[in-house]
């Protein structure tokens, strides 16, 4: 079911139901009292459940399953690995379209009179029954401009006035799209000529018809009714007329919403280090069945990926590409759509429901449409049936980690294991392996495979620190720009070259403050100060989504006197519009990429040289490639290095790298500039000379020393509730429990930073998997305290969240 529910349930088949029946089948079930739910058939058996009565199923709704049994495997390993329900991993990996839910529908008691005891909306919900005879309750909802509407069909159903019932609502809709053609009866030459005189004072009948057939006599191929009216410039009206006099027939073809063109291109020639590290891939395939590709940025992996993709799918086996955020796909469309062309399918959230189905349907069917599926993390969970390599590019991002909602799962070690299920391959890669990838493959767990040349012998960038505590002091500085980093950005200008800008925080401002008596703006909802937005006018919260108008005056004290710390991707863009009037300023963050195109059209310009500067957040370090992008500049790298996270200094090497690998991608060396108030740093100091093998040397040794990941596993229990005091209590309650078994290895519990989210006050607990225990058994323990907490009466509202690898 999908819901978030421990147990399977049983249901009652009939014989001929059963004979029918197959696993990964949908199969519409009542549940509650009167709902009906979509659920999928796990198991057909003759074991009588001994707690309930079995009920019959509602309806089939499938003629053949849509869940493999490979796949169905795979979520219950996704369902027991992360901790969380069967029917929570059914919720994320299905498109919603396919889970359909009753839908209460309301219906007019015939024998019933309307009288004067009725209310105003008791009237007009029986004067609208009047005129139609079934109304869904949303329908009355919006005649009454009433949320709640329940208490009053209530009031109806105790007066007998109405019947409610439950009817499932199909939401998948096939496009089709209407064809014409011409009535067989005119195919012989004889029939035609009567008719072309017939037509002869009709002049646009005889013109869509004489169209019809220059259309189809150039390609002999079916003519759309669309394609036909533009040909011939009539209106619809002309054609239907045609169509009501026999002379045309109309028909429709079911298509998929998206859809590639043929191949255009043919593969690269591989370089001298290419064809060694491809080589390397496929010798290590050999003994491994997983391979960690740890090629420097710009070396061009994208390449060696096309090569083993073009293998596999010669094979007949389908490939999956998975990449960590949707703007990477736009442009690794384009390059995979030239040499595979129509071979491709791509999914991700950014599609619509009905064209998400569509690509489910083709990966099922094992279309020539869906060989090579490109796409987000969701994208292991679809039905692939002969699966033959995964590739994930970029295998270091957190963005392959889903934090909320449940499944809480990690898309590279899902699909390592959805690899497994089907005797396939996986190919990790990365310019900054992560620090838990590379230990493995140092542990010989997988195989590991090094490119340290750039694609065109390109040297690296040249990365400097640029010392901002110096220039602030001296007053040195032009807006939030140092005079070195103005210095390359009017150099890279001048010679035609564009700039990308990092900034890792979107907004105009993360803080308003009042300069009289210190107060900031507030989220009323949550504890953290709202972001200033210019450009709108008004403060945001950017975890919840309140927003109101900026402020003039200070709401504590009254003063005009407000001030804005801190700066956003969107106060760079305005300070820069200043100092380069003449050139165009684009800004690619959360804001400016809303909706299904808006990464789309902010790459294309910025490749087609409509942009000059690119100010963006960390989405721009993801595997873009710009040829003429000749200087990268980090505006603030601080903040990163000072998160509270054991992985923080991990992650700013990661974030500082791939971002620098941005620059100097085609002829010409690049050029990176980070400003820092700490230029001695560590890490930032590797980052200058790309010293990753240092960087995880350092790492390991303080994860040795603290017992941090890939050393131990973590477990992280989250509490949620709108009650301090309860959640509080609770949060004590828990560690005592959990204190018996895991004693020193549990931390907290604390309140995270931001320790109110949308009124829910938090409280954690992480837990260290001891080496010595079997985390199965662990894991056993954590959800047996789960369940003695839940049936604590006082406990049972406060939400419990158990994230495995929170890392």
């Amino acid at each position: 079911m999908p819901l978030p529910l421990q147990q399977l349930f049983t249901y009652r088949i009939t014989e001929a139901e059963k004979n029918f029946l197959e696993v990964g089948m949908r199969v519409a079930v009542p549940f509650g009292k009167s709902k009906i739910y979509t659920a999928i058939v796990e198991e057909i058996h003759q074991n009588k459940p001994t707690a309930y009565e079995a009920k019959d199923i509602f309806q089939i709704l499938d003629d053949s399953p849509i869940i493999t049994k490979n796949q169905l495997q795979h979520w219950q390993w996704v369902a027991k690995y992360y901790m969380c329900s069967l029917g929570e991993v059914l919720r994320t990996a299905i498109p919603s379209t396919f889970l359909l839910e009753s839908e209460t529908q309301v219906i007019k008691n015939k024998n019933f009179e309307i009288n004067e005891t009725l209310s105003d909306d008791e009237f007009l919900i029986l004067e609208a029954l009047e005129h139609q005879d079934i109304l869904p309750i949303q329908k009355i909802s919006d005649i009454l401009d009433k949320k709640r509407v329940l208490p009053i069909l209530n009031t109806l159903l105790a007066k007998n006035a109405i019947a409610l019932r439950e009817e499932i609502i199909e939401q998948y809709k096939p496009k089709l799209v209407k064809y014409i053609r011409l009535n067989n009866r005119y195919d012989n030459q004889e029939e035609l000529s009567k008719l072309l005189d017939k037509l002869s004072r009709a002049n646009q009948q005889r013109n869509a018809v004489m169209s019809y057939f220059s259309l189809y006599g150039a390609n002999k191929k079916p003519i759309k009714q669309k394609q036909l009216k533009e040909v011939s410039k009539v209106s619809s009206a002309v054609i239907k007329t045609l169509v009501d006099k026999e002379i045309f027939e109309v028909y429709t073809i079911q298509t998929d919403r998206v859809s590639f063109t043929e191949a255009t291109e043919k593969f690269k020639e591989l370089s001298k280090f290419q064809e060694e590290c491809y080589k390397g891939l496929n010798a290590s395939f050999l003994k491994n069945d997983v391979v960690l590709l740890h090629g420097i940025t710009s070396s061009g992996k994208t390449e060696i990926y096309v090569k083993l993709i073009d293998e596999v799918l010669k094979k007949g086996k389908q490939v999956l590409y998975l990449v960590p955020e949707i703007a990477l796909t736009t442009q690794l469309i384009n390059r995979l759509q030239k040499y595979f062309g129509n071979k491709i399918s791509v999914f991700h959230s950014k599609y619509s429901l009905n064209e998400r189905v569509e690509v489910w349907n083709n990966v099922l069917n094992k279309s020539d449409k869906a060989q090579l599926i490109l796409g987000a993390r969701s994208s292991v969970f679809l039905p692939f049936s002969d699966l033959g390599l995964i590739i994930v590019d970029e295998e270091h991002e957190t963005s392959y980690k889903q934090f909320d909602p449940a499944p809480r799962y990690h898309a590279r070690d899902t699909s390592i294991v959805l690899a497994k299920l089907h005797n396939a391959k996986v190919l990790l890669g990365s310019a900054t392996p992560s620090i838990e990838s590379y230990y493995n493959a140092q542990q010989k767990k997988y195989g590991l495979v090094e490119l340290n040349r750039r694609f065109g012998n390109v040297l690296l960038p040249e990365i400097e620190l640029v010392d901002i505590k110096e220039g602030y002091r001296k007053k040195r500085m032009i807006g939030h720009f140092s005079e070195r980093l103005m210095v390359l950005i009017n150099e890279a200008l001048d010679e035609k070259e564009q700039v990308i800008l990092f900034q890792n925080r979107r907004g105009y401002s993360p803080i308003v403050e009042c300069t009289s008596c210190g107060v900031s703006p507030q989220c009323p909802n949550c504890d953290v100060s709202l972001t200033y937005h210019k450009i709108k006018g008004e403060l945001q919260c950017h975890y919840c989504g309140y927003h109101r108008n900026m402020p003039h005056t200070c709401q504590a004290c009254g003063n005009p006197t407000l001030d804005t710390k801190g700066f956003g991707t969107e106060q760079v863009e305005l300070e820069l519009k200043e100092l380069f009037p003449n050139h165009n300023i684009g800004r690619m963050d959360l804001d400016t990429t809303r909706g299904k195109y808006g990464y789309n059209k902010v790459i294309e310009a910025f490749q087609s040289q409509e942009i000059d500067i690119l100010v963006g957040t960390q989405m721009l370090s993801k595997g873009l490639d710009f040829n003429n992008v000749s200087l990268v500049g980090v505006l603030n790298a601080d903040n990163m290095l000072n998160f509270p996270d054991f992985r923080a200094h991990e992650k700013s090497f990661q974030l500082l790298v791939q971002v620098s690998g941005r620059a100097g991608r085609a002829q010409k060396r690049g050029k990176v500039a980070i400003q820092t108030f700490n230029p001695y740093h560590q890490i930032l100091q590797q980052v200058t000379t790309n010293d990753y093998t240092t960087m995880y040397k350092e790492q390991l040794y303080d994860r040795h020393q603290f017992k941090y990941p890939p050393i131990l596993r973590m477990v992280k229990i989250t509490l949620k509730h709108k009650d301090y005091i309860k959640v509080n209590n609770a949060a004590d309650w828990l560690y005592k429990s959990l204190y018996n078994t895991f004693s020193t290895n549990i931390l907290g519990p604390t309140s995270p930073a931001i320790s109110r989210i949308r009124n829910q006050h938090i409280k954690t607990i992480l837990i260290k998997l001891p080496q010595n225990k079997s985390i199965n058994l662990s894991k056993a323990v954590i959800q047996k305290i789960k369940n003695s907490f839940q049936s604590i009466p006082d406990y049972r509202s406060i939400r419990f969240n158990i994230d495995v690898d929170c890392y």
